[in-house]
């Protein structure tokens, strides 16, 4: 069983058909929308601030999600991946959004919708990616539009990541 954790009596909350891997992590002030997915080694701290998933969105094998004391939280929206090993800091995503192997998103950034963080891309401090953007490398900076054809990921791998979850259920 995934582990839970109250923090000053705070306990993270979960929609309708959520799943949580065996060793996945979750502690705080968290809140998941319905159909949410945690995956192996995935730690979403909600200690120093809160959490807000929307529906639909899987966070993968070995990422982190965390935010500042006092300072900023994270919000993520509807159907958005955050993929292995990624760390997303005290920023906001917004909906059908996903954030690369590797990747970093840091405190006060904007991922705007319909958005791809490239693996391994850094996301700094405050930077605002427009949406529909590609962002990649170190700093990142704006690569190219999604087309039509990449914009099939969003849904695509949301759906995937519910499918996979009722594998294990």
């Amino acid at each position: 069983m995934a582990l839970l954790k109250s923090v000053k009596g705070i306990e993270p909350q979960f929609g309708q058909n959520c799943w949580l891997a065996d060793n996945a992590t979750v502690v705080g002030d968290v809140r998941m929308g319905r159909d949410c997915t945690v995956w192996f080694n995935a730690v979403i701290r909600g200690d120093v601030n809160a959490i807000t998933f929307g529906d639909r969105c899987n966070v993968q094998d070995g990422a982190v999600i965390h935010c500042t004391y006092q300072r900023t939280k994270t919000t993520i929206g509807n159907n958005v991946s955050i993929a292995h090993n990624a760390i997303v800091h005290g920023c906001t995503i917004e909906d059908e959004v996903l954030i690369g192997m590797g990747a970093i998103v840091m405190d006060g950034a904007v991922i705007g919708s319909r958005s791809i963080i490239a693996a391994g891309a850094i996301i700094t401090q405050n930077t605002v990616v427009p949406p529909g953007s590609i962002y990649a490398g170190n700093p990142a900076r704006f690569l190219k539009a999604v087309s039509d054809e990449q914009a099939e990921v969003f849904m695509r791998t949301a759906n995937n990541y519910v499918m996979y979850a009722d594998w294990f259920k």
